[in-house]
């Protein structure tokens, strides 16, 4: 048997020593003086060593305790090593698991999407925005595979009433992106959004508003010669009814994006909702507006700069604000209207709907044919169409009795 003062004066060897303490235990006294507790015993015929620990970390019997409880578990038929093998797994699963809290795993899927570049940074902005605001500060701590169905729908219906209903929607579709990723990578084991399917449901969408009426929308435009703003703000409310992109497309867009001796836009896939490239042949009203907009900012990069902010566009507000200013209220008129504007107008004059489909940029919902779908279709006729709109915008801007055009015109 072996004493605390017997193991303090032992003394390395040029060979590792085993003193023995009984019962398969002893202390391996290593060469560099290191002292590892070991016990030998047979399991199912075959001789095994388990650690017990070092010393003085563990002491002689602490050391003792550790081989009785073995002994215990051999008497069960059990093999202590496994046994032992098995908990550390469990520990370092625990570990693991207790690591993957719900915002660090969403952050890892947010910079995984982010990599892969193929979402729009205002859709990604949103994301973290809802994440941030509305989910990690009730879930965000708590491991991802602990996170339980009835405490998300709690979460979400905090957000429901305090009358977000639609942020709870989009946080709900948020969430279960987040959990359909941590399953592909292994950290969760299902959706738990799937429960709440039929719940936080996004509200019927209400159209955006727009003006359609022909005498209303000549007023709009002479409106734009009153406006008092900032000269590339006026600029872009008098380009946008002639392109009808998408109001963050119009503000982003870049000089380096334009040929205008060949009158045409062409905006990368990078910066379209869609992620496609896309083609705006510009009427000839538009390139005018441009090449006097190039004066101001064509030493720029972008078309329509901030006002004081270098090298950052000019905000997603700015537009529906300076509708505001010329008393258009929000029921009435909005940037994203213009598309509205167009796309119900060449419709009813008697243009190609797959045209004017492809000219707005929408997403082919057949998937058959968006394979063959690409920025030039159609681009003859859409060039004919741009160039009568601009003229047919004209007509109405100066209260002329416009008759509707057609294709052909």
């Amino acid at each position: 048997m072996l004493t605390d003062t017997a193991i303090r004066k032992a003394r390395p060897a040029e060979k590792p020593q085993k003193l023995s303490d009984g019962g398969g235990m002893y202390l391996l006294l290593k060469t560099d003086g290191g002292r590892y507790w070991r016990m030998d015993y047979r399991y199912e015929a075959k001789r095994k060593t388990l650690a017990l620990g070092v010393y003085p970390a563990v002491s002689l019997a602490d050391a003792r305790q550790r081989r009785d409880e073995a002994r215990r578990l051999l008497a069960q038929g059990r093999d202590p090593g496994a046994e032992k093998k098995a908990a550390k797994a469990e520990r370092i699963t625990a570990a693991a698991v207790a690591a993957d809290t719900f915002e660090k795993v969403a952050r890892d899927w947010m910079a995984w999407r982010d990599a892969r570049g193929e979402t729009a940074e205002s859709t990604a902005s949103k994301d973290r925005w809802r994440l941030e605001s509305y989910l990690f500060p009730h879930i965000g701590s708590r491991p991802i595979t602990e996170v339980t169905v009835l405490e998300l729908r709690d979460v979400l219906k905090k957000i429901e009433d305090a009358g977000k209903r639609e942020t709870a929607s989009r946080a709900k579709i948020t969430a279960g992106q987040v959990f359909r990723w941590a399953v592909l990578e292994g950290k969760t084991h299902s959706d738990l959004t799937a429960s709440l399917r039929g719940l936080f449901t996004t509200p019927k969408p209400t159209h955006r508003a727009a003006l359609t009426d022909p005498a209303r929308i000549g007023e709009l435009l002479r409106s734009f010669d009153t406006f008092t703003g900032h000269y590339v703000t006026r600029a872009a409310l008098k380009i946008a009814p002639l392109v009808f992109v998408r109001p963050g497309e119009l503000r982003k867009a870049e000089w380096s994006e334009f040929d205008l001796d060949d009158a045409v836009w062409r905006i990368p896939a990078e910066r379209m909702k869609m992620k496609a490239p896309h083609i705006v042949p510009l009427s000839s009203q538009a390139v005018a507006l441009l090449r006097e907009l190039h004066q101001l900012t064509g030493h720029e990069r972008l078309v329509f700069p901030a006002v004081g902010r270098a090298g950052r566009p000019m905000s997603e507000n700015t537009l529906n604000q300076a509708l505001r200013r010329l008393g258009y209220g929000s029921n009435e008129m909005t940037g994203h209207g213009f598309r509205s504007m167009a796309a119900s107008r060449l419709n009813e004059m008697g243009w190609n709907a797959d045209a004017i489909e492809r000219q707005l940029a929408h997403a082919e919902s057949n998937k058959v044919r968006a394979a063959y779908t690409h920025a030039a279709q159609y681009l003859e006729e859409r060039t004919r169409m741009m160039q009568a709109w601009a003229d047919y915008l004209d007509g109405l801007k100066h209260g002329a009795k416009v008759v509707p055009f057609k294709r052909q015109a």
